[in-house]
């Protein structure tokens, strides 16, 4: 699936994943391939994605950690999701 991170500022990510796990208002929900269509409003936390070995840009490398689990981790203060034809849209805070 395809995801995209936008801020206000610039497009952080633009990348095929595995998966991408967010925080919901109701607490953190993951979306993978095929998944159905959503809009869902974030709040503070981590955006956790499954990408394997994507290699980032040198630019957004710094803003992304690894998780005890693999995966990566970018932090956000809030937003809004949008899942659609295998596409996830983060519009982060």
């Amino acid at each position: 699936m395809q995801l995209e991170i936008v801020t206000p500022e610039k497009v952080i990510l633009s990348a095929q994943v595995t998966s991408v796990a967010v925080p919901g208002v109701e607490g953190e929900f993951q979306m993978l391939e095929n998944h159905a269509p959503i809009v869902s409003v974030l709040e503070e936390g981590k955006v956790k994605i499954d990408a394997g070995n994507l290699v980032l840009e040198e630019e957004t490398k710094t803003l992304f950690t690894k998780g005890e689990d693999g995966r990566l981790e970018f932090m956000i203060k809030g937003g809004v999701l949008e899942f659609s034809n295998n596409k996830a849209i983060v519009l982060a805070d």
